[in-house]
């Protein structure tokens, strides 16, 4: 656990730091990377960089249908972690990530992923009356429920966001705010604190860059 959370710390202080300077026209790769050394036809051998990307899922989704990784094959989609009956940063971060939902609501290539954390309650009916009460396309927009260990482990592990059970939380549950937006390749290229404006203006400015990169 002190090695995930010290990787999300490093993730989170990266994420800052690009975030003072949006002036860059390609955004940066998150997440572990290792060097492997591979040769080409010639037999010549070169350095390259494999980086950590999103691993393959199997949730339920608000339809009760099983969705995997390749309902997101060749999009850009921003994810996020977060329960229906939370009351406090939730509701603040929906209606700002919807905002971006709304601004890229006509492009075919951009996608949304909410991972509930509380596998007790978000039931796939819960969670597409909450989808319907939002006012969003789920086509578009996925909700997803599954076991404590396949998501928890998922959000700290792959997308470097804390959760957790927390009977000292208002509402049970202590997680992270975080939108984190994901290229075609499944590789992390943001992290946007959905509960501020700034950050999410930020999102849709990078949004518009990543697509352009991935032309």
């Amino acid at each position: 656990m002190k090695k995930i959370r010290s990787t999300i710390l490093l993730f989170v202080i990266s994420v800052m730091m690009v975030a003072c300077n949006s002036s860059n026209k390609t955004l940066p790769i998150y997440g572990e990377r290792e060097a492997v050394i591979t040769k080409d036809k010639a037999g010549i051998e070169r350095v390259d960089t494999l980086y950590q990307t999103i691993p393959n899922f199997s949730f339920l989704n608000q339809d009760s249908v099983m969705i995997t990784q390749d309902l997101f094959k060749g999009k850009v989609y921003v994810a996020d972690f977060f329960f229906t009956s939370c009351t406090t940063i939730c509701p603040t971060m929906h209606r700002n990530l919807k905002t971006v939902y709304e601004d890229y609501k006509s492009n075919p290539d951009v996608m949304y992923l909410s991972h509930s954390i509380d596998f007790k309650y978000d039931k796939p009916s819960v969670l597409k009356n909450y989808a319907s009460k939002l006012g969003v396309d789920t086509k578009k927009w996925q909700f997803v429920y599954g076991s404590k260990a396949d998501i928890y482990n998922l959000a700290e592990k792959s997308y470097l966001t804390v959760v957790a059970e927390d009977n000292d939380s208002p509402d049970g549950y202590m997680h992270q705010g975080w939108l984190v937006l994901i290229d075609k390749q499944k590789r992390m290229r943001g992290a946007y604190d959905g509960t501020k404006t700034e950050q999410v203006d930020l999102l849709k400015k990078d949004l518009a860059i990543l697509l352009a990169e991935e032309k």
